[in-house]
């Protein structure tokens, strides 16, 4: 193939996946060098794409040739390595010749590719974490987040209490996006979630793979917002299918079967942290410390303010909007006004605690620990969920405050 007509197919292929001709032909190379975290089918895959760009093309067919014959059902793996062995006959005008694959399947699967592909051009900052892990609880072995709009799952785990990248994965979400308000509006939700359990394959339709991992949708603070649905779940896909497009679900995250084999080990039933984020503010780790220990201090207060029984002073942290324990904030206040002044003593010893940031602009922490209560005529051990929220006068209030068990 002549020099002339790779660098049409080139720039027909790239145009749809890059707007910066500037971008170091070598980076991505580096990149990957640096970074052991990914799959190695999407590592192959990512090379051959990088091989294309640098107009290695038989380096590239090599690769794919590989890619198709371990991973015949990766599609886009496929296509791709079609248009290579037909830009070797004739010039290529567009990425995904028709007659191979048309319509809606050929833009999911250009979908898929700019996904991946980008994920690589821009990884995230160097040294930089998400703004919503403001604190791992120390039973936390790892915890999700998952940047709906790029389609990447990013796992870290708990090195101390800080949170270490260690993987990351492509992901399929909603058909409709993200932001689930309804039951059926085929989105994935935004928030913070946790892993509730483990539903085996041969519980599970073919549909979802290798196993499904259930969240708490809807959680306290999304029956607030009258948000509906269930049954969203981290799952696999069909034996016969390597991957989905990045939106191709009714509101579950998909990661391919190998995929979801690899994140197994990282989940702890009943405790794994899920974050759902449309876009990811990342802080440096100076930053990240400087908000666990804002919101350390403010849970600190509270537990301070309880035990000295002052109701006035305990009742501060809750705002008008309360709701948990069976009790709206009328019944809580009068409640506590009641309860904690007629206490000899209170001992509050909080253990095991985490904190997460919601993502976006919703101004919510969602706070859990292990709480050990002691007083002159009570003792109880109880896990504890709380929702705090940034009211307008700039003050954090506890909205919400369950049990988790008792």
């Amino acid at each position: 193939m002549s020099p002339r007509r790779v660098t049409q197919w080139l720039v027909m292929l790239f145009m749809w996946l890059l707007t910066s001709s500037a971008y170091p032909g070598d980076l991505l190379s580096n990149t990957m060098a640096a970074n052991s975290l990914e799959t190695s089918t999407e590592a192959v895959l990512i090379k051959a794409l990088s091989q294309i760009r640098a107009n290695q093309i038989d380096a590239a067919i090599d690769d794919l040739a590989y890619l198709v014959k371990i991973r015949p059902d990766f599609k886009l793996a496929q296509l791709i390595y079609a248009d290579l062995l037909m830009a070797r006959a004739r010039p290529i005008t567009d990425f995904g010749q028709p007659g191979f694959v048309a319509g809606e399947r050929l833009e999911n699967l250009r979908a898929e590719a700019r996904a991946r592909w980008q994920h690589f051009e821009l990884p995230p900052a160097s040294g930089k974490l998400p703004a919503s892990l403001v604190k791992m609880s120390p039973s936390q072995s790892h915890v999700l987040v998952v940047d709906l709009k790029s389609s990447r799952l990013y796992v870290y785990a708990n090195d101390a209490e800080q949170p270490r990248l260690v993987d990351s994965f492509y992901v399929s979400i909603g058909k409709n996006g993200f932001g689930k308000q309804v039951e059926g509006d085929m989105k994935t939700p935004v928030g913070v979630y946790f892993v509730t359990g483990f539903i085996a394959p041969d519980e599970l339709p073919d549909l979802y793979g290798d196993g499904a991992f259930p969240i708490d949708y809807p959680n306290p603070w999304d029956r607030r917002q009258g948000r509906t649905g269930y049954g969203i779940w981290l799952h696999g896909t069909p034996s016969n299918t390597y991957s989905r497009p990045p939106r191709d679900s009714d509101g579950c995250v998909i990661l391919s079967n190998q995929d979801f084999q690899r994140l197994d080990p990282y989940l702890d039933n009943g405790s794994t942290p899920v974050v759902l984020a449309d876009g990811i503010d990342w802080l440096t780790p100076e930053e990240l410390l400087a908000q666990r220990r804002e919101f350390r201090d403010l849970l600190e207060q509270w537990r301070q303010d309880w035990e000295s029984r002052d109701a006035q002073a305990y009742l501060r942290h809750y705002s008008r909007d309360y709701q948990g324990l069976g009790m709206d904030y009328d019944s809580w206040v009068a409640h506590k006004s009641r309860v904690n002044p007629s206490k000899r003593y209170i001992d509050v010893a909080l253990s095991d605690t985490s904190i997460y940031r919601y993502p976006g602009d919703a101004d919510i922490l969602v706070v859990t620990f292990t709480q050990d209560y002691d007083s002159d005529n009570l003792q109880r051990e109880f896990r504890k969920r709380q929702f705090w929220h940034k009211d307008g006068d700039g003050r954090w209030r506890i909205i919400y405050e369950g049990n988790l068990s008792s």
